[in-house]
């Protein structure tokens, strides 16, 4: 039985206009044999949950830079219960504070991944979240 191909949402939410690490980690997933589809910038949760249920996505990407990922990810994950779309797995990075990290597990982010981060840590993280192994 063939295994189906990883489906994420790369977004950047909010007011953030800066998008190069969030390119970077797309362009890794899509090596790495993920299909990614990236939103572009300043994207309200609602477009991006509304894109991740049109797109029949695994998982949301979130790249936050602007201070707001408590904001920004609490309400990507409301609106994907409201949706009755909690299989949709959502992990994210960027400028986060240490400390705020344990509190956006807890709210139901699977992974967290700060500036330094390694692309190929991500993309195993990915391929290993989405119970799927990783392209050779």
């Amino acid at each position: 039985m063939e295994v189906s191909q990883i489906r994420l949402i790369v977004a950047k939410p909010g007011l953030d206009g800066h998008d190069r690490g969030a390119k970077v980690i797309a362009r890794a997933l899509r090596d790495s044999g993920v299909e990614v589809v990236y939103t572009g910038l300043h994207q309200t949760p609602r477009q991006i949950v509304d894109t991740a249920i049109q797109e029949d996505a695994d998982g949301i990407g979130l790249s936050v830079l602007s201070g707001a990922h408590m904001t920004l990810f609490a309400e990507v994950l409301r609106l994907l219960r409201e949706e009755d779309a909690q299989d949709i797995v959502v992990f994210g990075g960027g400028i986060i504070p240490d400390g705020d990290i344990p509190e956006l597990l807890d709210l139901g982010v699977a992974g967290i991944f700060t500036p330094g981060t390694p692309t190929r840590e991500i993309t195993e993280w990915v391929h290993t979240g989405m119970g799927r192994p990783a392209a050779a």
